[in-house]
């Protein structure tokens, strides 16, 4: 699942790949945009906000993001795709690579000066170079909320996902139906932090420390299976904002309490 470390991974492929260079093929495969050419402007930058991504070309950013099933996937030029053409949304590909955007769900091209109308609202993000985890910990601590949906609020802190949520609670002992106000935010956000790092650079995302498919969580996605450090089965649950923004928890009754 796309998580601020994924999107990370994504922007450092694409600046390695594209950076330096001159567009010289665009093409964004959705009506708003359809139309729009970029080709003969200079690639600036890639970086990595939160779960999004913002590509900067000349004057302009093109933004994504890629939701539950997105990746940017970069090929030499000529190089045959490994996924059906008619899943890419977008192509930005220089005369060496090819950056191919697939299964996104947002795609918006804005003048740089702009971006912050996108991004401007999130709150601190654990890899953007400007992390404050002071300015985190007030927002998460002054959730009204539970700690779940107030981790997963991008408002609060750019980057934590669902997988992330259920981990960190996890490790911290603590139920995630508990209100954000109760919690010891600093230290949930420092391990939040060291892992999101620690994670950044894997291909594989794990909190355990075993680095096989399969063993890398604690309980997210593991409902009704032994906990790995006490045996007592895994349960689930749906927390959200509102109920058209539910999400499963999972959580260990005996582990967090």
């Amino acid at each position: 699942m796309p998580e601020g470390d994924t999107v990370f991974r994504a922007a450092k492929r694409l600046d390695e790949a594209l950076v330096g260079g001159e567009v010289a093929r665009f093409d964004l495969r959705v009506p708003r945009f359809a139309t729009l050419d970029l080709t003969g402007q200079p690639i600036r930058s890639s970086i990595a906000r939160g779960k999004h991504l913002l590509l900067r070309i000349g004057d302009s950013t093109l933004h994504s993001h890629l939701r539950m099933d997105g990746a940017w996937l970069v090929y030499r030029v000529g190089e045959k795709w490994r996924h059906p053409a008619f899943k890419v949304r977008a192509i930005v590909g220089t005369a060496q690579r090819e950056a191919v955007g697939i299964d996104l769900a947002e795609i918006e091209v804005v003048p740089t000066r702009d971006e912050d109308e996108l991004v401007g609202y999130l709150g601190p993000d654990p890899l953007g170079p400007d992390w404050d985890a002071v300015e985190a910990a007030r927002r998460v601590g002054g959730d009204s909320r539970s700690i779940h949906v107030a981790l997963l609020d991008q408002r609060n802190v750019a980057g934590f996902g669902n997988e992330y949520a259920a981990e960190l609670l996890f490790l911290r002992g603590i139920l995630p139906t508990t209100p954000a106000q109760e919690v010891d935010v600093p230290a949930l956000l420092d391990l939040g932090v060291r892992t999101i790092r620690m994670n950044r650079d894997r291909r594989h995302r794990t909190f355990t420390g075993v680095d096989r498919p399969g063993q890398g969580t604690w309980v997210y996605g593991r409902a009704g299976r032994p906990c790995r450090r006490c045996g007592t089965l895994i349960r689930r649950g749906e927390q959200g904002a509102d109920p058209t923004r539910e999400r499963i928890t999972f959580w260990c009754p005996t582990c967090q309490s």
